[in-house]
C-alpha cells in the first residue's frame, strides 16, 4: 500500500490596483504560493513557490449581457511562457452563463474531481511520483466552451465542450452534470456530473461521480466516489474521496482530506491523505 502524505503553506495577496478603462471598470489582483511537500514513502521533502499577477475587465452590452474577460500572467508556466489561464465570460442577465477559456478552463468533470472541503488543496494533489494525480475528472484542457445555468429551486445545471481534445476520436469531448442545494435543508449540496471518452477508436469510456457536502457552523463535511467504467477491468478505476474543514476565523481555516485511489490494473490501492 502506497502512503502520501502532505502539507500546505500559502499566502495570497489581495487587490493591487484598479482604474478605469473605455470598455468598463479594470482591476488588478496578484498573489503568492509557498509549498512544502512531504512524502514518507520517498523519504523526501521539497519546497516549492509560484505568483501570478491577474487582470480583469467587464462592461455590459446594449443587449443587457456583461462580459468579462480575464487575463492571468505568469513567470512560473513554462508551457505558455508569461500568459497563463485566459477567458471570456458572458451573463446572459437570466438564462445561466457562456465561458469561453482559451487556457485554464475547466470540464465539468474536471471541475468536480474533488469536491470535499479543504482548507487550500486536495489531497492528491502532486504527491505521485508518476507525475499525474490519481484521480477521475474526464479531461480538460485549451480552448474549452462552458455553460451553467442559473438556480432552479436550488438545482443548477452545467455543461462543457472541449474544442481540440485527444481524449475523443472527433476531436471534440462533451460532458454534463448538475449540483442541488436543497432549499429546505441548509448547508446541503449534493452534486453528480459524467462524461465519455474515447482515446482508442471503439473503446469508450464512461467517467462519472458524485459527492454530498453538509455545511454546519464552522465545520464541512463532504464525501464523494467516482468511477471510470471501461470495456476491461484493467482500464477501469474507482476513488473515494473524504475531507472536514473548520473554520476557525473569517480568515483561517484547517482541513484534513483522504483520497483513495483503485487502479483497475493494480492489485493495490494509492492512499492520500493531506492537511492544510
Amino acid at each position: 500500500m502506497n502512503n502520501f502524505k502532505k502539507i500546505g503553506l500559502s499566502a495570497l495577496a489581495g487587490s493591487l490596483a484598479a482604474f478605469s478603462a473605455n470598455a468598463g471598470d479594470m482591476t488588478v489582483s496578484g498573489g503568492a504560493n509557498l509549498y512544502m511537500t512531504a512524502t514518507n514513502e520517498l523519504n523526501k521533502t521539497t519546497y516549492s513557490m509560484d505568483d501570478h499577477v491577474t487582470f480583469s475587465g467587464s462592461g455590459e452590452l446594449d443587449n443587457g449581457m456583461t462580459v468579462t474577460y480575464s487575463l492571468q500572467l505568469d513567470g512560473d508556466e513554462a508551457d505558455d511562457g508569461v500568459v497563463d489561464n485566459h477567458s471570456i465570460k458572458i451573463d446572459t442577465g437570466g438564462s445561466g452563463t457562456i465561458t469561453y477559456s482559451g487556457h485554464g478552463g475547466d470540464s465539468v468533470m474536471s471541475g468536480m474531481d474533488d469536491k470535499t472541503p479543504n482548507a487550500y488543496e486536495e489531497a492528491f494533489d502532486g504527491l505521485t511520483t508518476s507525475g499525474s494525480n490519481q484521480v477521475i475528472n474526464g479531461t480538460s484542457g485549451n480552448d474549452i466552451i462552458r455553460y451553467d445555468s442559473e438556480s432552479y429551486s436550488g438545482a443548477t445545471f452545467h455543461a462543457a465542450m472541449m474544442l481540440n481534445s485527444a481524449a475523443a476520436q472527433n476531436g471534440q469531448y462533451m460532458d454534463m452534470g448538475v449540483t442541488f442545494s436543497p432549499e429546505m435543508v441548509d448547508g446541503l449540496e449534493i452534486g453528480y456530473a459524467m462524461g465519455e471518452t474515447e482515446e482508442t477508436a471503439g473503446t469508450v469510456i464512461d467517467d462519472q461521480t458524485y459527492y454530498v457536502k453538509y455545511a454546519y457552523g464552522p465545520i464541512t463535511i463532504g464525501y464523494q466516489e467516482s468511477e471510470s467504467d471501461a470495456p476491461t477491468a484493467t482500464d477501469s478505476d474507482e476513488t473515494e474521496t473524504l475531507g472536514i474543514s473548520y473554520q476557525i476565523t473569517e480568515d483561517f481555516s484547517v482541513s484534513y482530506n483522504t483520497h483513495d485511489f483503485n487502479d483497475g490494473a493494480q492489485t493495490i490501492d494509492e492512499e492520500f491523505s493531506g492537511i492544510s
